[in-house]
């Protein structure tokens, strides 16, 4: 707090924005400051962090400030315009908010520092491509976590199943065997369309496509609406409500029952499972979303983080340095085995060895995707035509009508002006 006021007092004498870019007037420590968001890294990371990096970088005094994801978007929009009465130099961002950023403008380029410094080329494409507009690198990958089938080892073994599938025919043979009774093969929420989004990917579809500088959705082409056959199918397996999504209710309490054998859903979400039931724990199995062939898995949506800098810092180098610390192996290997998430890099998906979940993620990872890349995506999920496409679809309404109807909708989002 005495930070803080020092900083608000400079900032009026000097008409200067951003705590983090003060360096002490005395030539004491440089004052740099990292945002990172509620949950993404353990407070015994952060400690670990801050006091290695303050030991490699003497002078350098480091300030981590946890921020939460409600309304941090006019938070890091009022950093970037110079409104705000905190700064920042390196800010955690979700990885389909780059582009949002970048359209409002004051993000700083990467781009060299990418492919010098920090690997890019490993990157994961569900990191990098979200964080690139134009060509250029504004947001650098830092971690990755996405869905992969969290399932109940003992109803697959009375099923006779001793490995789980690995190809989608086989999934769905599998789920028929375990849909039996008072069992469901598979807990399939009508309204989860990050699923739905894999499998069009899959089938070398996608939610929205960018001719000629406009977007247009997408959902009516001939390979989206395949996907949404294999997602019927899927869901007819289970007894998932088809006018809802996995937080209604909560899949995880479903699952916890004891009587559900799969539902598709990121690995934390064991935890969540157990700590309802906590006779499931050792119990509970991973594999990742099974492919169209037994060669690689299916595509999943990457969710994760993105790091950029601030346009306005003063503290540009530093802050450079901040993040290759944070993307450097000994770092990633940390945040990766202490959070189970996948690393920013396919060449790093063998530090999650041993954790069974994190390993189940990153053959996905390899293969994931971002949703598409315009500052306006998320007012598409705002409105979210998908979800009721998908309902229609499942309750027997034309499937090619009901896509029309949701792509029209996702292309006059995506093209109109604000």
């Amino acid at each position: 707090m005495r930070f803080l006021a020092v900083c608000t007092a400079l900032a009026a004498a000097t008409a200067l924005t951003g705590c983090g870019r003060l360096a002490d007037p005395a030539g004491g420590s440089r004052k740099v400051t990292l945002w990172l968001m509620k949950g993404s890294a353990s407070e015994d990371f952060v400690t670990r962090f801050t006091a290695d990096f303050e030991h490699r970088h003497p002078g350098v005094d480091l300030e981590v400030r946890t921020q939460e994801w409600t309304g941090i978007g006019d938070k890091v929009n009022a950093v970037l315009d110079g409104t705000s009465g905190e700064g920042a130099d390196v800010i955690e961002v979700g990885n389909t908010q780059v582009a949002q950023y970048v359209e409002a403008g004051g993000l700083s380029e990467l781009t060299l520092e990418g492919l010098r410094e920090w690997g890019g080329k490993d990157w994961l494409k569900g990191l990098s491509d979200p964080g690139s507009v134009g060509g250029a690198q504004f947001g650098v990958p830092w971690y990755a976590a996405n869905r992969v089938v969290i399932y109940n080892k003992d109803l697959f073994a009375d099923a006779g199943l001793k490995n789980p599938p690995k190809t989608r025919q086989e999934w769905l043979q599998a789920t028929q065997k375990l849909d039996k009774g008072d069992r469901q093969g598979i807990y399939l929420p009508g309204q989860n369309w990050y699923v739905l989004a894999g499998f069009i990917w899959d089938e070398g579809g996608e939610l929205a496509v960018e001719s000629a500088g406009q977007w247009v959705g997408a959902l009516d082409d001939e390979k989206a609406l395949a996907a949404m056959r294999f997602y019927k199918q899927l869901q007819a397996l289970g007894d998932g409500p088809k006018d809802a999504d996995e937080e209604t209710p909560p899949q995880a309490d479903v699952f916890a029952r004891g009587r559900t054998a799969q539902i598709i859903a990121p690995p934390g979400q064991a935890a969540q499972i157990e700590a309802a039931n906590p006779a499931l724990k050792g119990k509970l199995g991973f594999f990742p979303i099974p492919g169209k062939t037994s060669d690689k898995p299916g595509a999943v949506f990457t969710g994760g983080s993105d790091l950029i800098i601030p346009e306005r810092t003063r503290n540009r180098r530093e802050a450079v340095d901040v993040i290759t610390a944070l993307v450097s192996e000994e770092w990633q290997t940390e945040l990766a085995r202490t959070m189970s998430y996948v690393p920013n890099k396919t060449t790093l998906a063998h530090v999650v060895e041993g954790n069974e979940g994190a390993a189940a993620m990153a053959p996905g990872a390899a293969q994931g995707r971002a949703t598409p890349n315009s500052a306006r995506w998320a007012e598409v999920e705002g409105k979210n035509p998908i979800k009721p496409y998908m309902t229609a679809v499942l309750t027997g309404q034309d499937p090619r009508q009901a896509a029309r109807t949701a792509s029209e909708t996702i292309s006059k989002v995506l093209s109109s002006d604000r």
